[in-house]
């Protein structure tokens, strides 16, 4: 729980020179009184892609994301503080032979259910009989514990829509589940006025894109039920709010690809919120949006002030690739967007951010970053 503390004519001096990754003490004086105020900064001691955090409600939170030191499968983190975290080892192996998946293991997001830990994730299908070289599917394991290990309930992918996906991002209420999920940009290419401003200046051929889609699941995680629904997808025409900083991995001459993935839903006010990132996440340019609806499977309408997460050089900073999110959903109210990015220091790989973030009065979504300088704690 975040601790506001308002004082009355007292002179504070702010002493700068935070280490990133750990908490650190500031001394508040005048006279006699000395206050200690709690600070940390960006990024966190924790290089992971695509970061998921689940609270416990048992004072505790785990982290789960891509990499992070695990092999053919996922590792976690545990934390009192959202700040501090300790290394929990592997918490779900893939690639054995009982195993449906074989390599790729990405973006795991871990949900307590009735005392049961249910991990969701992206991987390679060894059942693949063109040898396609993205078969990506999405399947669950489950847990007693929150530090594993995770087993997969199935043999196989929670269901196969006859393209390859990724992200899952699980959302219920009223006794219905909803899986969200990226269709790959994988031999997926797109007509659409960048593709054809792109092939005009003789960039690309051609433009695939991802798309989010949003279905049913069965209670039991099985499969699904009814067909999937489109959600979200790159803008067709150039004069498209969203437009410009939605395909500047294409505009940048990055890659030929426009990606909307790495969904997360969530409801404030009777509003379904979903977070997605665009751009090519390996490039600078990843950036985080959002669409609302009254609807968990929409139709989603992209908001006004997206990007509400990208890269901070141009103002200055040191921060790219800012991307992949998920909300932390504090006990008290308070909401933290968990995200990767890269800074000078740690170079082409993804390390983790927290930063504050609300919803307006006016129901406008807003993250407080991506930061590196001193930020109060979130305890």
């Amino acid at each position: 729980m975040r601790i506001l503390a308002k004082y009355s004519g007292v002179v504070l001096l702010v002493l700068i020179g935070f280490e990133s990754c750990s908490s650190k003490e500031t001394k508040l004086e005048e006279s006699d009184e000395v206050l200690e105020v709690k600070t940390y900064a960006n990024p966190l001691d924790v290089a992971f892609g695509d970061p998921f955090i689940l609270n416990d409600g048992e004072g505790k939170y785990y982290m789960y994301g891509t990499g992070g030191g695990a092999k053919d499968g996922f590792a976690a983190y545990s934390s009192a503080n959202l700040v501090d975290w300790k290394f929990e080892g592997q918490v779900y192996q893939g690639n054995t032979e009982e195993s449906w998946a074989n390599k790729f293991f990405w973006a795991p997001e871990v949900y307590k259910i009735d005392g049961n830990y249910y991990m969701f994730f992206s991987a390679q299908w060894r059942v693949n009989p063109t040898n396609e070289e993205e078969n990506f599917m999405i399947g669950v394991a489950k847990s007693d514990s929150p530090t594993g290990p995770f087993i997969e309930m199935y043999d196989k992918p929670i269901f196969d829509p006859g393209y390859p996906i990724i992200d899952a991002n699980v959302y219920w209420e009223g006794g219905k589940y909803y899986l969200y999920y990226s269709r790959a940009c994988y031999k997926h290419p797109v007509e659409s006025e960048v593709a054809e401003w792109a092939r005009e200046k003789g960039w690309y051929d051609e433009i695939e894109e991802s798309w989010v889609y949003g279905v049913e699941l069965k209670p039991d995680f099985s499969g699904v039920i009814g067909e999937p629904v489109l959600c979200l997808r790159p803008p067709v025409t150039m004069d498209d709010a969203q437009a410009e900083w939605e395909s500047r991995s294409v505009t940048k001459q990055e890659i030929n690809r426009r990606w909307t993935e790495g969904s997360v839903i969530f409801k404030h006010d009777d509003i379904y919120y979903m977070m997605y990132s665009s751009n090519y996440y390996a490039g600078e340019n990843y950036a985080v949006g959002y669409a609302t609806s009254s609807n968990p499977l929409g139709p989603f309408t992209k908001a006004a002030n997206n990007p509400v997460l990208e890269l901070n050089t141009h103002k200055g900073g040191e921060v790219t690739g800012t991307g992949h999110n998920n909300i932390v959903f504090m006990d008290n109210g308070d909401m933290y967007c968990v995200y990767h990015g890269r800074t000078k220091e740690s170079g082409p790989e993804r390390v983790v951010f927290l930063d504050k973030m609300e919803i307006k009065s006016d129901g406008t979504l807003v993250v407080h970053g991506p930061t590196t300088t001193a930020q109060d704690m979130p305890f």
